[in-house]
């Protein structure tokens, strides 16, 4: 599980010489989500100035852009978020005479993404995956037997179960959105339900489990998970891969996976997208473009483990990525596989009130 980084270099080393200057970008990302080589190649090819700040929520990032006047040229919000942010008038439509390389995209997976954003006119996919469990190999069979397979929420939210691993390290993402939906898959429920008396079943299954849970975030298990400070973390796909390749190249015997529920599990799409607000809208098309270049997405997803929806760069990204139906699922675990319906500004409140309850545990 080695990443391409002598790829990469190679990369680097081919680039070439400095374009005239054109102007800046300025980029809005998750944490640990594109590469170095990849950003410098733009650079070197375009001659534009790039920035790159980071984020670990969708909540920051709606903040940030729902405050105005942002800064930022190229944003990568999730399906969900930019769905209502849409409809605050945060983002501008993509020009798609300006994005030629569009036609690498798989349409069937454009057409999922499509139901948060009709006719994708606000976005296009950066990476997508799912929301499961990253755990321990080692320590899970440790205490709960060699036998025990690692395919349920059970591990989060039954009890008997949660309390013989809670010494070792249980996490679960700082995010109501991700953990209220994977609560009611549990209990059997509509995972995309919005009745108040269904989020506040999730609310208090989530309530219970807390006392089993370390900590709430959405970034710090990659690191915990590759160094043996957790073993089970509820986060996303390509993250708990992440951690795992981390694991492999430290050598230190900490043997990381990641398993789909059979509860059912969120599958969710990361969108590059442009504010409304941007101030050079034509380099932010250009950065959209070249990220929809086979090699060079074919390049990133060898970095962070995530799917791309780049069909013509799949044969490019390494066999164990492609291979691996927890990274791209079978067709019967795509059927299990649920989107997020985003909150009305009523439902919002309940679950920020619920979350604060989990949380604090009052």
């Amino acid at each position: 599980m080695k990443r391409s980084t002598l790829a990469a270099t190679l990369a680097c080393l081919a680039l070439p010489a400095p374009a005239l200057a054109e102007g800046s970008l300025h980029l809005y990302i998750w944490s640990d989500y594109i590469t170095d080589a990849a950003i410098d190649r733009f650079r070197a090819e375009t001659g534009i100035d790039v920035s790159v700040d980071v984020y670990d929520s969708n909540e920051t990032l709606e903040a940030r852009l729902l405050a105005g006047a942002s800064g930022y040229d190229v944003v990568v919000p999730t399906a969900d978020f930019l769905q209502r942010q849409v409809a605050a008038g945060v983002y501008a439509p993509l020009d798609r005479a300006q994005l030629p390389n569009w036609s690498n995209m798989d349409e069937g997976l454009m057409s999922r993404a499509a139901s948060f954003d009709p006719g994708n006119e606000h976005g296009t996919i950066y990476m997508w995956g799912t929301t499961g469990i990253g755990y321990n190999i080692d320590m899970i069979a440790e205490r709960l037997g060699a036998d025990y397979e690692v395919n349920s929420l059970e591990l989060l939210f039954d009890p008997e179960i949660a309390s013989k691993v809670a010494d070792c390290g249980i996490t679960m993402l700082d995010a109501p959105v991700e953990m209220i939906p994977a609560a009611l898959a549990y209990l059997g429920r509509d995972p995309q339900s919005h009745a108040p008396e269904d989020l506040e079943a999730a609310g208090d299954l989530l309530t219970q489990a807390r006392e089993n849970v370390r900590y709430f975030h959405s970034s710090q298990y990659i690191g915990d998970l590759a160094n043996g400070e957790v073993c089970v973390a509820f986060g996303y796909s390509g993250d708990v891969f992440q951690a795992a390749a981390r694991a492999e190249e430290a050598d230190r015997g900490v043997n990381v996976w990641y398993a789909i529920p059979e509860e059912g599990a969120v599958v969710w799409f990361d969108l590059l997208a442009i504010p409304a607000d941007a101030p050079n809208p034509e380099n932010a098309h250009r950065f959209i473009n070249y990220l929809m270049q086979p090699d060079v997405i074919a390049e990133i997803t060898n970095y962070v483990w995530y799917a791309n929806a780049n069909r013509p760069s799949w044969p490019l990204v390494d066999p164990q990525i492609t291979s691996d139906p927890a990274i791209f699922p079978t067709q019967e675990v795509m059927d299990r596989l649920f989107t997020l319906v985003p909150y009305d500004s009523r439902t919002d409140r309940i679950a920020t009130r619920l979350w604060t309850r989990v949380r604090t545990g009052q």
